[in-house]
C-alpha cells in the first residue's frame, strides 16, 4: 500500500497546481487557504476578471523596468493571496483563523491583507525577502513555515 501524503504535502501540491493557472509573465504563484484540513479558497496571480492577460507588450513592470520586490502597485495583476482572499469574500467564506499555503512568501501588501483577514500561519515553498513584510509578520505574531516536502 502506498504512503499517503502529509497534509502539508497535499495542500502545497494543490497550491502548485493552482499556480499553473497564473497568467503573469514573470512568476507563477498559487495560494490555498485552509482551515480544519478543508480548502476554503484558492488563488493565482493574474489580472482582474474581464481584463486581458499579461503579455510582454502590456506588462507595466517590464515597460518601466521595475525590479522584483519593488513598486507592487505597478502591475495589472493581483497576487495569488489577494485573489484567494477575494474568492473567499465573494462566496461569503470566513478565513479568520485559517492558514495559507503559498508557493512564494507573501509580499508586504499581501502580508497586510492576510494579517487583517485573520490568517496567522503562512506555509511557503519559496522564501521572498521583503523587509517590511518581515517586520509586520514579527509584530503581528504570524508564523511563517518554510515548506519542505516529506522525503519519500
Amino acid at each position: 500500500m502506498r504512503e499517503r501524503p502529509s497534509w502539508d504535502d497535499y495542500f502545497m501540491k494543490i497550491a502548485e497546481d493552482v499556480s499553473t493557472r497564473a497568467t503573469c509573465i514573470r512568476r507563477q504563484v498559487g495560494a490555498v487557504i485552509v482551515k480544519d484540513k478543508r480548502i476554503l479558497a484558492t488563488g493565482y496571480n493574474g489580472p482582474p476578471t474581464g481584463i486581458s492577460h499579461c503579455t510582454e507588450e502590456n506588462c507595466l513592470r517590464t515597460k518601466y523596468n521595475v525590479p522584483s520586490g519593488e513598486r507592487h502597485e505597478l502591475c495589472r495583476g493581483l497576487h495569488a493571496e489577494q485573489n484567494a482572499i477575494i474568492q473567499a469574500a465573494l462566496h461569503g467564506v470566513s478565513i479568520n483563523g485559517a492558514r495559507i499555503y503559498v508557493t512564494h512568501q507573501p509580499c508586504s501588501i499581501c502580508t497586510k491583507m492576510l494579517i487583517n483577514s485573520g490568517i496567522k500561519t503562512f506555509i511557503v515553498k519559496e522564501p521572498y525577502r521583503d523587509p517590511l513584510a518581515d517586520e509586520m509578520i514579527a509584530e503581528a505574531g504570524v508564523e511563517v513555515i518554510l515548506y519542505r516536502p516529506k522525503p519519500s
